[in-house]
């Protein structure tokens, strides 16, 4: 069986699709093929994320925000999209799931720890049917 790539989709690529690739790189190590970029990406990842993941014990820092383009949906077998809406390039033939998920940016770690706990949900959830496909 090939390994399935999945890529996580936000606007500024510096928060929740972080968090989802930080997670599911976490979670499901070299089963996965993890790929996350924004539609318009920030100069760097939020700071109140990273600490949020650390909490968990999974460092996103050294990561870096990197725009969206055709060939990383064209090489994904999931593309997961979190408020870039129409700005996402679409290709027949790939599995789409658009997570409705508050925007961390310029909120503190308060509010971004229930942001967090929700994508560990949903990253645990979308390996099981990985797991299971």
């Amino acid at each position: 069986m090939t390994t399935p790539t999945v890529l996580f989709v936000c606007v500024h690529n510096a928060g929740r699709s972080q968090m989802a690739a930080g997670y599911l790189q976490h979670l499901a190590g070299d089963r996965v093929a993890v790929l996350s970029a924004g539609s318009q990406p920030a100069d760097q990842i939020n700071p109140v994320a990273i600490e949020a993941m650390a909490e968990e014990g999974i460092d996103i820092a050294g990561a870096q925000p990197k725009i969206l383009t055709d060939g990383a949906v064209q090489e994904s077998d999931v593309v997961i999209t979190m408020g870039c809406g129409d700005t996402c390039p679409y290709y027949p033939g790939k599995r789409y799931e658009d997570w409705l998920l508050d925007d961390p940016a310029g909120q503190g770690i308060e509010a971004v720890r229930p942001i967090r706990d929700e994508i560990k949900t949903r990253v645990e959830a979308l390996i099981a049917q990985l797991d299971g496909a």
